[in-house]
Parts: C-alpha cells; sequence; structure tokens
C-alpha cells in the first residue's frame, strides 16, 4: 500500500459518538476504548472537548500520553481559550493533534455567529496559526462544508493551509450531501485550491439522509485521503459513518476504489462491542458488518449457497473481522442441507432415509418455534420425543427483597437421589437464586442471555424467562413459565443445566 492509496482513520468515537444522546463515559471508560482502539490500529483518536468539561480535559490528557500507537487529537472551537486548553492538555504528548474549527456556511455564519465571510476567514486563520504553536499536527474544519459557497469555502481551505493546517476536513454537519455532490466538491477543492497537495483533505459526514458511509466512500474516490468515523456508526442525531463500514467497503471493494487502511479488521467486533457496551447503546440486529444478523442466514436457499461456497450469499468471511464463523440460523425457511450440516456438527451421522425423517420432525418443531436449537435437535435425531432429563429437580424456592433488605434466596434441588439445600445473597432476587442454584450444583457455566416476557396480559400475567446458559464450549437454553418471575427464572435455569448434563452425557457415550 503507497502513501497514495492509503486512507487514515480519524477514530472520533470517543468526542462526536459520546454526544449521542444518553450516551456518557467517565476517564476510565475512555481509556478502555482508546486502548482497545489502539489495538483496532486507528490512525487518530479524537479523545475529546477539553474546554468542554474537567472531565473531557483529564481524559484527553491521560489518553494522549497513556494509549501507544495512535495520534491523539483535542477539539476546539477557533477561540483562544479552546485552543489553549487543548494545547495545556495534549502538552509534551508523543504525537498529538488540535482540531480547530468555524462554521463556514452563509446558514451558520449569519443564523449563529452573527458575522461576515471576512471576519470568520480571519478567525480561522488566527486559529490555526495559534495551535500551530501547541503541535506540528494541526487539523482546520470548516463547518457546515457541504452548505458553503465552493469559493468562499476554497479561500478559506487556502488560507489556513498556509496558516500551517496539515489537515483539512470537510465536514457534511448535516448529513446534507448527496454522494456525486460531495464527491465532485472534493475534486473541485484538489483541482481549485492551490496548495491543496500541502494537508491531507478529510471528511466528517453525518447520517441524517441515511448517506454518510456512501458520501464518505465518495469523497474518498475523489482524492480525500482521511475518513472521520465512529464505531457502530454513533454520533449526533442519526450518527456518523460507520468505521466498521468504511473500511471493509475499502478491503472488500478494493477492485473499485483502489484504497485501503492500516485497520486491524480482526479487532472490529470486539472494539464494537466494547462501545456498545460502555455507552449502554445496543447495535441493530441488521446493522452491516457488526449486527447480530450480519452473517447469520436463514433462508434454505442461502444456506445451501453459503454452505456449498461461502461466496455465494457473502463477500466477507465473518472471521475478517473478529467472529468465530458463519451463523446458520434453523427455523422453518431452513432446507435439508442445512439441517443435515447442524446435525453432523453435533455428531450424529443420519441416512437419506434417518435425515427425511428428521426433517419432517423438524418441519413440525419450527412452525411451533421462531428458532431451533441444538438440543431440540438432539431430540428429534433421537426420532422420538422422550421425557426431557430431570437429572436437576427445583423441590423448594423461597426468596426475600424489598427496600432497605439484601436479597437472598434458598433452593433445595434433587440431584438423582440426593436433595441439596443452599442459600445465597445477590443483587435482587434472580442474581441470589441463580448463586444459590450455582451452589447446590456446583456448575462452572455462564450466562450468555436472560430473557423476559410476558405471555399474558394483566397484573396476574404469566411471565416466560428464558436463558441461554454455556458451559466448555457446549450450549443450552432452557425456559420457564410462572406468575412469579422468579420461580419462573429458575425453572429456566434449572431446564438449561438439565439440557447441558445431557449433552455432557452424549459427548461421554456418544454410542447413547
Amino acid at each position: 500500500m503507497t502513501d497514495s492509496n492509503r486512507v487514515h482513520i480519524f477514530d472520533t468515537t470517543l468526542r462526536d459518538a459520546e454526544q449521542t444522546p444518553g450516551a456518557s463515559l467517565t476517564v476510565k471508560e475512555k481509556l478502555e476504548i482508546a486502548h482497545q482502539l489502539a489495538r483496532l490500529n486507528v490512525d487518530i483518536i479524537e479523545a475529546g472537548f477539553p474546554l468542554s468539561s474537567n472531565e473531557d480535559f483529564e481524559a484527553v490528557r491521560r489518553i494522549a500520553h497513556e494509549v501507544e500507537g495512535p495520534m491523539v487529537c483535542g477539539l476546539a472551537r477557533a477561540l483562544a481559550k479552546d485552543i489553549e486548553r487543548a494545547g495545556e492538555a495534549l502538552k509534551d504528548a508523543p504525537n498529538p493533534r488540535i482540531h480547530t474549527f468555524i462554521g463556514t456556511s452563509e446558514i451558520h455564519m449569519q443564523g449563529q455567529m452573527r458575522k461576515g465571510r471576512e471576519d470568520v476567514l480571519k478567525m480561522a486563520v488566527r486559529a490555526v496559526e495559534l495551535a500551530k504553536s501547541f503541535c506540528d499536527s494541526v487539523e482546520f474544519s470548516p463547518m457546515d462544508a457541504a452548505r458553503t459557497d465552493p469559493s468562499f469555502l476554497h479561500d478559506v481551505i487556502e488560507a489556513t493551509i498556509a496558516a500551517g493546517a496539515t489537515t483539512i476536513n470537510i465536514p457534511d454537519t448535516v448529513g446534507y450531501a448527496v454522494p456525486e455532490q460531495f464527491g465532485t466538491l472534493i475534486a473541485d477543492i484538489l483541482d481549485g485550491v492551490p496548495n491543496s497537495k500541502d494537508a491531507i483533505i478529510s471528511v466528517h459526514c453525518h447520517d441524517d439522509l441515511g448517506m454518510a458511509v456512501v458520501n464518505t466512500l465518495s469523497a474518498l474516490k475523489n482524492g480525500a485521503r482521511q475518513a472521520e468515523c465512529t464505531l457502530n456508526g454513533l454520533g449526533e442525531r442519526a450518527g456518523n459513518a460507520s468505521l466498521e463500514e468504511v473500511v471493509m467497503a475499502l478491503r472488500t471493494r478494493r477492485d473499485y476504489f483502489g484504497l485501503d487502511t492500516e485497520i486491524d479488521a480482526h479487532e472490529i467486533i470486539a472494539t464494537s462491542r466494547l462501545v456498545s457496551r460502555l455507552m449502554g447503546i445496543a447495535v441493530p440486529p441488521n446493522k452491516a458488518i457488526v449486527g447480530a444478523n450480519a452473517f447469520a442466514h436463514s433462508s434454505g436457499i442461502h444456506q445451501d449457497g453459503v454452505l456449498k461456497a461461502r461466496n455465494t450469499f457473502e463477500i466477507m468471511e465473518p472471521k475478517d473481522v473478529g467472529l468465530e464463523d458463519t451463523e446458520i440460523v434453523l427455523t422453518a425457511r431452513s432446507g435439508r442441507h442445512a439441517l443435515r450440516h447442524r446435525i453432523e456438527e453435533l455428531g450424529f451421522s443420519l441416512s437419506a432415509e434417518e435425515l427425511e425423517d428428521a426433517y419432517g420432525r423438524f418441519l413440525e418443531l419450527a412452525d411451533k418455534k421462531k428458532e431451533i436449537f441444538d438440543e431440540d435437535l438432539i431430540e428429534i435425531v433421537g426420532g422420538q420425543q422422550r421425557e426431557e432429563t430431570t437429572h436437576y429437580t427445583l423441590e423448594y424456592l423461597h426468596t426475600v427483597s424489598g427496600t432497605g433488605t439484601v436479597p437472598s434466596s434458598t433452593v433445595r434441588i434433587a440431584i438423582g437421589d440426593e436433595v441439596v439445600q443452599e442459600s445465597a445473597w445477590g443483587d435482587g432476587p434472580v442474581d441470589a437464586t441463580y448463586a444459590a442454584i450455582r451452589k447446590v450444583t456446583s456448575a462452572d457455566v455462564l450466562l450468555e442471555d436472560f430473557t423476559i416476557r410476558a405471555v399474558t396480559s394483566g397484573s396476574q400475567a404469566l411471565g416466560e424467562v428464558t436463558v441461554h446458559l454455556t458451559e466448555d464450549g457446549r450450549s443450552a437454553r432452557g425456559r420457564g413459565v410462572s406468575t412469579d418471575v422468579v420461580e419462573a427464572s429458575a425453572e429456566a435455569y434449572i431446564a438449561a443445566l438439565n439440557r447441558l448434563f445431557e449433552l455432557t452425557e452424549r459427548d461421554a457415550h456418544p454410542t447413547v
């Protein structure tokens, strides 16, 4: 990869994405994400807006001094106090950048700042010159560039590069641009601004019309060489260009773009999940690259194709972004090929006749359930509906919980012919119950998922709890239903433990 076809990735998850409504990070959490961004190998981390708060200042300062690898950037308006505060946060950092900005569209100059073009141009130049006195790497953004008069935009860019800006960022601040127009805007800057080659041209696109990623890609195709992105596309309003989508689009369609990044794509899923967890914002299942369904197939035609040749319905390998493998989701739409594949993965071998028999029972059950899991297949392949394993039986449950009371739970469980009783504390009655069950069973399991929903209406509604447990690479789900959600939770946990026990027994005695 030469310098001419390398795209620098400027990650603003810790600045712009933190402005997502409902998202807020502590300094410790910002540091945790910043270290992961370094593992992802982003080029620049925009760590925050130092003047905005003491916590943001501290986050920028610590990230700039403690995170190795990426350049660390602090944001500042085109005001001396902002730039000086950013310079203070980045003082003595090994690889600092100051990013300063001012609105240049008539809408922003007249509607927000009440200033004319001459004053804005002078403020932009002074801001860059002051930032340059603190660090060599200075980025300037003419805010709302997509709605700025092109002639004035060129004047501002030429003047700020002459003043020392090393990166000029062209923001589509309100997500107004469309791809062809935005690409032309970048091409015209490179052709029309005499000193444009003396700086890297960057883009920062918002997703108000759902075009942030495609606008970014259009700009890169037309000569921009820095993309400003966030993980999971988070950010103000509808969000920013999604880092994972930009990176994987360039990589997957290298034949078209002729560009690439130095991102370690194997870290994409880990970084996405960390950001989601710490910001408390779930990733939609259908989100490209990082959504739960991004590499999942439920259509029988798709499953058959992927199992025969992955590239029939997948343009990327799950392992490329840090996932273990494609997920084949068994539903009523799945075909025989997908069913045979999963049954064989579970260690069973079926004749053509046995597969047809199993497929009939599979469809019958799939009509009743949204998704068929491994434990269901074990029952199906057995050729008859056996009674569920009851290695563990819940005989007694008593919980205590309330305001000012530490939640506790006592359970009595029959394990074969033995009955064991234990008590435990927890963060709530369900957590305490699960702790007590683990004490009784000595089960070293991980609770992967806990779901509760009402299956009837009214104050005495039945609550259905579904849990997903894993142990030593095995996975099982359990379901419990009761008007008492704690009891339903206990029943679901016990049911999953029984299924895990059955899987363990089957692996230990494969002829059974």
